[in-house]
């Protein structure tokens, strides 16, 4: 792993995501490097050495004093194209020092992470007026997302995080985004079940996005599995999709908050 200081021009980005005005981004690349990730096409990097490289954001937490106070207040949205809790950040920690220059400003944030190191953060979330966590959970099968998800904390240990984070006050939410084709209908029960008993108020989807030479990272990561990688390709069109989340909507009526990905989520 290479792992190098830059220094960035801006901390807060415009953000294109429903809901969220501005994008914070501490890290350029991402360590956990997961198969079906595209944001290297968003960020215009080669996907052939994603998950190699580390770009630390050395002065991220001295701009955003200056930003915060010249630009107009909104919902930012830390970590979305890169994970701010990926392992750097134990020892880097910048995004626990800008959490703690937006903390004086007072705007609202929703972190995305696949990461228990959040939970490190768990003191200066309390204190945020407005604040939501969303983890990523592809799929329940740990086996599968070791495949995928190599470098990232484990399913177990992510869905603890969600339990932590939810009883102590912080609002969670889940996002089985990309859904793994290799979800059948018949575990849609148990895996809303599991989602609910994490005290999570909403569970929002997505599908696989195949652009941009993911489906060649996929289909090595899955060479040594044929069965899985044969379910890849067979359920990776808007047929399974559409009918798995119809199934999943269906099992959390009643449970959990349901929100497709393309319908847009967040409101100012």
């Amino acid at each position: 792993m290479k792992i190098f200081e830059i220094h960035s021009k801006t901390a807060l980005s415009k953000s294109r995501l429903a809901g969220l005005k501005y994008a914070l981004n501490p890290y350029r690349g991402c360590a956990h490097g997961c198969g079906y990730c595209y944001a290297p096409s968003v960020l215009h990097v080669s996907s052939s050495d994603w998950g190699e490289w580390v770009g630390i954001k050395i002065n991220l937490p001295n701009l955003l004093p200056k930003e915060l106070r010249e630009k107009e207040r909104g919902t930012i949205g830390i970590g979305t194209v890169t994970d701010p809790y990926q392992p750097a950040e134990k020892d880097y920690k910048i995004t626990r020092y800008s959490l703690e220059q937006i903390l004086k400003a007072d705007w609202p944030i929703v972190i995305q992470t696949k990461s228990d190191l959040v939970l490190r953060d768990l003191d200066l979330l309390r204190k945020f007026s407005r604040v939501e966590v969303i983890m990523t959970i592809t799929t329940l099968n740990d086996a599968h997302r070791a495949l995928l998800e190599a470098n990232s904390p484990s399913i177990e240990k992510r869905l603890f995080s969600l339990k932590k984070l939810s009883s102590g006050g912080i609002p969670t939410c889940i996002f089985l985004g990309p859904a793994y084709p290799s979800i059948s209908i018949g575990e849609i029960p148990r895996m809303v079940e599991r989602f609910v008993e994490t005290g999570a108020a909403e569970l929002i989807v997505d599908r696989l996005n195949l652009k941009s030479g993911i489906q060649e990272k996929i289909n090595f990561a899955l060479r040594n599995n044929k069965d899985l990688q044969n379910l890849f390709e067979r359920n990776s069109n808007a047929g399974y999709y559409t009918l798995l989340f119809k199934e999943i909507e269906k099992e959390c009526k009643g449970k959990i908050k349901f929100t497709d990905s393309t319908r847009g989520k967040y409101e100012e």
